[in-house]
């Protein structure tokens, strides 16, 4: 009994410890914006994050508005908390991607705001 409680506590900690993290990242674009953040999600941002080592899990645009005209929806996977924050500063200082933004930023400032969340998936939730 006691073996059986060690080993479980010690397949719990290496669960833990090597468990990916999904971080949920919601854009909200300034007015008309919209298809230019698409776009440069489409032809740069995706290479750049898997480049980085971000798994890209899905992305969505709402159907209804207000949401509809301004707002980009995403689910990256990451290692962990600590690649991510790594793959993250990767990312940013990259000069691909700040060629990427500059560029699609010709016409003015795209993002006005960006949210994100980290989430943990819970143990019966199906794996894609």
């Amino acid at each position: 009994m006691i073996v059986a409680r060690i080993l479980l506590f010690a397949l719990t900690t290496v669960m833990i410890m090597s468990a990916e993290v999904y971080e949920l990242r919601t854009y909200t674009t300034h007015p008309g914006r919209l298809e230019a953040l698409l776009n440069r999600f489409k032809n740069h941002t995706l290479k750049l994050f898997e480049k980085h080592g971000m798994v890209n899990v899905a992305y969505w645009v709402p159907q209804d508005e207000p949401l509809k005209s301004n707002t980009l929806i995403y689910v990256l996977k990451h290692k962990s908390r600590e690649a991510a924050k790594a793959s993250w500063d990767a990312f940013r200082n990259d000069p691909a991607w700040i060629a990427a933004r500059d560029a699609s930023e010709k016409d003015g400032k795209i993002v006005a705001k960006v949210e994100a969340v980290f989430m943990d998936a819970v143990p019966w939730s199906p794996r894609h």
